[in-house]
């Protein structure tokens, strides 16, 4: 949704890539730096070779990367910024990382929270949106995407100094 939200931002259609994954290109703004979204065709657990691939047909190398990802151990509607590190135990981190074969990729980490009770965390990633989840959407959305859009501009660093600031 993320992905979809930057896509709007700057005119860009999605269309089917070779790589397994759903792509849209563009600028950010007039003369702006050029950005390849990516969505990979797989399940997220398996995102780790559309990733790759990607890289490879791009010529990115992976501190060009930015992964948006849901993040169980932030707090539900706020956004954090990361470089590298471990997988954390998210699945489609670890196949990323393993694909490309490091960890120096930035994140932009979405928080979701922890599932209440004694909730399965793989059932209360995938279980639709409540009500008032819904009305926080649209916030959360606007906030991770101007996220990956200050780091592209401003370099992982500063956008981290702002972003986790808040």
């Amino acid at each position: 949704m993320v992905l979809d939200l930057l896509a709007d931002r700057i005119s860009a259609n999605y269309k089917s890539h070779k790589a397994n994954a759903a792509v849209a290109e563009g600028r950010l703004g007039f003369g702006g730096p050029k950005i390849i979204l990516a969505k990979p065709g797989t399940y997220m657990n398996n995102s780790g070779g559309p990733v790759a691939n990607l890289m490879k047909f791009y010529d990115v190398d992976v501190q060009h990367v930015i992964v948006v990802h849901d993040e169980l151990d932030i707090d539900a509607g706020a956004v954090r910024i990361k470089q590298g590190g471990g997988h954390a135990g998210h699945n489609g981190l670890r196949d990323i990382i393993s694909a490309a074969g490091s960890n120096d990729f930035v994140r932009v980490r979405v928080g979701i929270g922890r599932p209440p009770g004694r909730q399965d965390a793989a059932d209360f990633v995938l279980k639709n949106f409540s009500g008032e989840e819904r009305k926080e959407l649209p916030l959360l959305l606007a906030l991770s995407a101007d996220a990956v859009e200050e780091i592209v501009t401003k370099g992982a660093l500063e956008a981290m100094n702002s972003v986790n600031a808040k």
